[in-house]
């Protein structure tokens, strides 16, 4: 479907041209009528299906086409700064030709961001995309009026409930009119979030985008390591890396910041991201890693979904994913278009069932590559039968 099908207003079709955009995605070609209608929607879809457009777009259009009621008329509730970030950056593209206006407010800033923010709040911003911490900082400083709100998404709820963040979603949910639009994105549908639904949506429209599978041109490799293996087995498959782009994933800040000093010291060009770094050292690597003067970084989980940068080289799971959706996500920043790429994932004993429920997913056994003998020797891999 031709985005011009959809009947936006002219000047957000001309944001749309300049983007380069022309045919919906399957989300967007689903969702943005839903959304026109005034309907509640719970969709799940994983990051990269076109998911932001899908719910900015008809966002825009109806702000530009509704009565003007006053300030903040969207709010779109995220779980990282990152992602904040970039829904900021989208919006900041498509809106680009139209009166439209928006925010993005989240923590790690100085004093100065937050007056800005606070203006913004006080002023006028049609749409204000946020992290709930920091939402909720300025809620309690007694200025922000969110009686015009219209439209509510939650972007990532699954990540939201996982971060910790439910009293907060609900204390600004409380603090909206009874009467409005509330959209949910997740990529996953456990039950804390059908519960959460249930309790924010009214009659909502279910859109579920099914996963698409890794490119066949990801050669997918896992190692059955013990913990103290990891690092020495990162070392030593990066030791031909200069060059090229790697991004590798940790579960926890510490094993982040040992395995970015290691690849340092061989002399690799390498940096790392995780939530004790301010909001501007992290925009800054980011870039770097995006314009290629920055060949290897190494992330935490928290901030893996607000990383978009495309044409990966190789992407190592330094720990296995805790969601099997979060292993297909990541792997498929390799092999974009006509390129391969090769996906790592290193395997300690504990980790072995939720590796498992990777490959049922994936409907396939990963290849298990067989350890240096100069590491000692390594835990076998089972295959756990699922019960009967």
């Amino acid at each position: 479907m031709n985005f011009d099908e959809f009947g936006f207003e002219p000047n957000l079709r001309e944001g749309i041209h300049a983007l380069g955009f022309e045919n919906a995605t399957p989300i967007q070609e689903q969702a943005i009528p839903v959304i026109l209608q005034g309907m509640d929607l719970i969709g799940t879809a994983q990051t990269g299906t076109g998911k932001t457009a899908a719910f900015l777009l008809p966002l825009i259009q109806k702000i530009m086409t509704g009565e003007s009621r006053g300030n903040v008329r969207a709010l779109v509730i995220v779980p990282t700064r990152e992602l904040a970030v970039q829904i900021d950056q989208h919006m900041e593209g498509l809106s680009y030709f139209t009166p439209v206006s928006s925010i993005a407010i989240y923590g790690g800033t100085e004093g100065m961001v937050f007056s800005r923010e606070k203006q913004a709040l006080t002023e006028g911003a049609d749409l204000v995309i946020c992290t709930p911490g920091r939402m909720i900082a300025h809620v309690n400083m007694g200025y922000v009026d969110f009686s015009n709100v219209e439209c509510l998404i939650l972007d990532e709820a699954d990540r939201m409930l996982d971060m910790g963040f439910y009293d907060d979603i609900m204390k600004l949910v409380n603090l909206l009119p009874k009467e409005r639009q509330t959209l949910m994105f997740s990529a996953t549908m456990p039950k804390g979030i059908r519960q959460m639904a249930q309790k924010i949506l009214k009659n909502p429209v279910e859109i579920n985008i099914a996963m698409s599978k890794p490119a066949e041109k990801i050669l997918q490799l896992a190692y059955s390591v013990y913990d103290n293996q990891k690092l020495p087995l990162t070392q030593y498959l990066l030791q031909g890396a200069k060059g090229r782009t790697v991004l590798v994933f940790c579960s926890t800040k510490s094993s982040t910041k040992i395995l970015s000093r290691a690849l340092l010291q061989m002399g690799l060009n390498v940096s790392e991201i995780h939530s004790d770094l301010e909001q501007k050292e992290r925009e800054e690597v980011l870039n770097r890693f995006r314009n290629k003067t920055l060949n290897v970084l190494v992330a935490t989980d928290i901030v893996s979904r607000g990383i978009d940068v495309e044409n990966i080289d190789m992407v190592v799971n330094y720990d296995v994913p805790h969601d099997a959706e979060d292993y297909i996500h990541r792997i498929g920043r390799t092999a974009r278009a006509a390129a391969s790429g090769i996906a790592v994932t290193f395997i300690s004993p504990k980790e072995q069932r939720k590796f498992q429920a990777i490959e049922n997913l994936l409907g396939k056994s990963v290849h298990k590559g067989e350890v240096p003998k100069q590491f000692g020797e390594a835990p076998e891999y089972r295959a756990w039968k699922p019960r009967n």
